[in-house]
């Protein structure tokens, strides 16, 4: 995801605007439960990979709207974002641990109708440490396994310690070089990981590597036994930090050559797709993504 616009920033830009159907309520007004998601990549879980959908893919409309289109794609799995809306209803509420304890319930409660998982939350984590606990109480509550961040380095030691108190794990996250960007480089995120538990290491975005001109394949192998979780990006250009997001394996990332680094690294865990690039085939676009991956996975002898 791109950190080029703050949240307020973000919100006069694109707006309210959000699609989608909510969920069908009965009579009484009790949310009537609906099928589960039917899985769209049953080789990838196979050979030990959970596919994601991080809702940056969907920031056109609330968290919740896009459930359904995440839900059509056969993702069961979700990584939201602390500044991206709720829903149209609460267009002034985050998909955040600042959510009150009654949103909470509901948000719970709109993951549990599509049988859906928030396994990622990608968090907001600076150096105030005396906000950390906040954030990890909300990831428990959400059933969350790994948040995502880029956090100071100075706080890693106190991070590390929540991480095994809470038993959930902390992904270093990469965007393209700036002056901005700490851990554009593998070198940094390893940096960073030195002397901490295993529940610490990184995930890579691939898009990311190729937007700074990096062999996403030499990054991959740099990380390997730090890797926690994956964002699955392609981009068109090497080497141009505004360079699109395309349908992974017609980019730059060189796609099969990352699957099959990653595969061979043993590497078993969720697997986000982000898209960042907006335009009406937005869900296909996707949907290659997808399918890009469970044909991969389908190929490898398990």
């Amino acid at each position: 995801m791109s950190k080029q616009i703050t949240r307020r920033e973000f919100f006069v830009k694109t707006g309210t605007c959000s699609v989608g159907a909510l969920l069908a309520m009965n009579a009484r007004g009790k949310a009537v439960k609906k099928n589960s998601v039917k899985l769209s990549t049953p080789g990838a879980q196979k050979i030990g990979w959970e596919l994601a959908c991080q809702l940056y893919t969907f920031r056109d409309r609330g968290f919740y709207e896009a459930l359904d289109a995440i839900a059509q794609l056969g993702i069961q799995n979700v990584e939201p974002c602390f500044f991206l809306q709720l829903s149209k209803d609460h267009p002034d509420l985050t998909t955040s641990e600042s959510l009150s304890p009654e949103m909470r319930r509901e948000l719970r409660a709109r993951l549990d109708n599509y049988g859906m998982n928030m396994v990622n939350y990608y968090a907001s984590i600076d150096s105030k440490t005396e906000s950390f606990r906040k954030i990890f109480d909300f990831a428990k509550e959400m059933g969350v396994k790994t948040l995502v961040a880029e956090p100071p380095a100075e706080v890693f030691g106190a991070l590390d310690e929540l991480c095994k108190e809470y038993k959930i794990n902390l992904a270093v996250h990469n965007h393209p070089e700036s002056p901005e960007s700490k851990y554009w480089r593998p070198e940094n995120v390893l940096k960073v990981c030195e002397g901490t538990s295993k529940r610490i290491g990184g995930c890579p975005d691939t898009g990311h590597y190729v937007r700074s001109g990096l062999d996403p394949v030499e990054c991959l192998k740099k990380l390997k036994g730090r890797i926690i979780s994956m964002h699955l990006k392609d981009a068109a250009e090497s080497g141009k930090r505004d360079s699109r997001d395309v349908p992974l394996g017609t980019g730059k990332a060189n796609y099969t050559a990352v699957l099959k680094e990653l595969y061979d690294q043993k590497f078993r865990g969720v697997m986000t797709i982000e898209y960042e690039y907006q335009s009406p085939q937005l869900v296909e676009d996707v949907a290659k993504c997808v399918k890009f991956v469970e044909d991969f996975a389908r190929s490898q002898k398990t």
